[in-house]
């Protein structure tokens, strides 16, 4: 048996022991963890199962900086869009081997691996330049690799065709395109949102490992039924099925990607023979001497928890005595490192199995833990919107249509056409109506202030609240001091043709 099913097996029993120890649960003092009692129980029921497995679990300081390593991304998609390796290198390995190299690759999958040029140029600036990179593409795929098998295993798609996430995101789940691509698949939004990928201001689902390579594998799948050729469903995942049909009318017809690639987007000309090459670096790296350091875990040394409430991850982290950054990791499409709670949608936390292990044998000490420290902490949450949902945003102090558009990824015009407005002017308290397309963002909740409190009289609930008003009172003032609250509103409620207001004078708050 080799060493990661023998790990998830001993897992296994590891939580089922776990589980029948359920007296030995999370004791919580003044709304504090009791780390003593976890330390207990790790040592007792964890850690002299996982004794001979140390290397496997640990995570080191390298692995981690790995982990996060954004520039390797950016690098590869600078080689893509300037061709640097379109140029004249030492050949180190001879055309007649690597043809029949290829020939042999050709031969295990159903994708066109025909010889060229320009893929040995390709081939021959990874093996010159790019071998240290490459080793830590290795690294990683140790850990994705066995994930993506699974899932295009289950939906009939060539297993090689894993290697095109390292062309997509150099294996970043946080990878982020100039364009707005995002994830391991490099998703946009809308395409995303085609498969199901949900995009909101907590929650980016197109850099969750499982939830797009599920996606990927559908629409590489819808893809191939359109062109019935591997190679062409790759060109259209990159540049979209329009500008592969355009290229092949420009090519008179022709179905093969090499005949077709000089009429398709730069970017994508690139594209194909990088992932080609990468696939042969990959498929013969003892020959050329690759040595990748060792994942310390892999994919399926890890579980997913479906989560029953809201909780943090800094929270679980402190709970499973699970090191952040690498939670954080395990967990990348929750972007504000909180997991939100919704009646109507799943959501699910990924632990390595000895923390998955502890969390499922205490899950209701755990989330009373985790709603009393956020009570305790006065923290106010950052309103949750899906990209899809309409906001009513009042404008503010500063604000001007560009910043607002810019702010919810959408444009002047439309803001102006959702609103019936016929200028680009707005002014303070304005109430506008806006249907954003990013969700990276929050909107600072507008918090009663105390003194307002004292002043509005305390009626029964079905006579209208009232506020005296103030010397240096204004309707914007006042507005702002209750929530939900516009100069409009204002001026309805109490039939106001202007904004005058005298000390003493008497306001409706609400009706």
């Amino acid at each position: 048996m080799n060493k990661p099913y023998l790990i998830i097996t001993i897992c296994f029993l590891i939580t089922n022991i776990i589980t029948a120890q359920k007296q030995n649960t999370l004791n919580f003092t003044n709304s504090k963890l009791d780390k003593v009692v976890l330390k207990e129980m790790q040592i007792d029921t964890l850690v002299w199962y996982f004794e001979d497995f140390k290397e496997s679990i640990v995570i080191d300081s390298a692995w981690q900086k790995l982990l996060s390593d954004q520039q390797l991304f950016k690098h590869q998609q600078d080689l893509y869009i300037n061709e640097d390796y379109i140029e004249t290198v030492d050949y180190e390995l001879s055309t007649d081997t690597l043809k029949h190299r290829l020939e042999v690759l050709n031969a295990k999958t159903p994708l066109d691996i025909s010889y060229s040029k320009d893929l040995e140029s390709v081939i021959q600036y990874y093996l010159k330049r790019e071998k240290q990179n490459t080793e830590k593409l290795m690294r990683l795929s140790q850990y994705y690799f066995p994930l993506f098998e699974s899932v295009f295993d289950r939906h009939q798609i060539p297993l090689e065709i894993k290697y095109l996430a390292l062309v997509e995101s150099a294996l970043n789940p946080r990878a982020k395109s100039w364009v707005g691509a995002t994830g391991l698949w490099q998703f946009m939004y809308s395409t995303g949102k085609m498969y199901d990928l949900e995009v909101s201001s907590y929650v980016d689902e197109r850099m969750d490992p499982v939830r797009s390579t599920e996606a990927a594998a559908k629409y590489l799948k819808h893809l191939y039924d359109i062109f019935e050729d591997w190679d062409l469903a790759l060109a259209a995942y990159n540049s979209g099925p329009g500008n592969v049909n355009k290229a092949i009318r420009r090519s008179g017809g022709q179905k093969d990607y090499w005949s077709i690639r000089p009429y398709l987007p730069r970017e994508t000309s690139a594209y194909v023979p990088s992932f080609l090459a990468m696939m042969y670096i990959f498929e013969y790296a003892e020959a050329h001497n690759f040595q990748p350091q060792s994942s310390p875990m892999p994919y399926l040394a890890t579980d997913t928890i479906q989560t029953k409430n809201l909780i943090k991850l800094e929270q679980v982290a402190e709970i499973t005595n699970t090191d952040i950054e690498f939670l954080k990791f395990l967990n990348p499409s929750y972007k504000l490192g909180i997991i939100p709670y919704e009646t109507e949608k799943n959501y699910t936390l990924r632990l390595p199995y000895k923390a998955a292990g502890l969390f499922v044998a205490n899950e209701n000490e755990i989330y009373d833990y985790a709603l009393k420290d956020i009570e305790a902490s006065e923290e106010t949450l950052p309103k949750y919107y899906k990209v899809s949902d309409k906001i009513r945003y009042r404008v503010r102090r500063g604000d001007y249509l560009g910043k607002i558009a810019s702010r919810y990824g959408v444009r002047v015009s439309e803001i102006r056409r959702w609103n019936g407005m016929r200028n680009n002017r707005i002014n303070i308290g304005d109430r506008l109506t806006i249907y954003p397309r990013k969700a990276n963002y929050t909107q600072a909740p507008v918090k009663k202030e105390t003194k307002a409190k004292s002043e509005v009289s305390e009626s029964t609930s079905n006579q209208p609240k009232t506020y005296i008003v103030k010397p240096g009172d204004s309707l914007w003032s006042i507005s702002r001091k209750f929530e939900s609250l516009s100069i409009e509103d204002l001026k309805k409620i109490n039939n106001l043709n202007n904004s005058a207001l005298k000390p003493g004078m008497t306001l409706k708050i609400s009706s």
